[in-house]
């Protein structure tokens, strides 16, 4: 039995979700590792989505300390100023 592709087409069956952006990244192997692990202790997944998780999280909380900083250089400007 042999199968005819003589009518298909290349690429990927689903296609890419458009709100990410495919790029060429080198990390070390251990945090490759590391991630993989991750999944695989998980059960499944994708170390990529865990991977763009972990930078979301830490720029969210790099932005709730700066926030906070903020907040507390506000209040002590304000307490010399009345």
């Amino acid at each position: 039995m042999s199968d005819d592709f003589s009518k298909g087409k290349r690429g990927p069956i689903i296609s890419s979700d458009p709100s990410k952006v495919r790029i060429t990244i080198r990390l070390d192997a251990d945090i490759i590792e590391y991630f993989k692990n991750q999944v695989l202790e998980a059960g499944g997944g994708n170390y990529q989505s865990l991977i763009n998780n972990a930078l979301r999280h830490h720029i969210e909380a790099d932005n709730l300390d700066l926030e906070k900083r903020l907040r507390k250089i506000i209040r002590e400007e304000l307490k010399k100023a009345s």
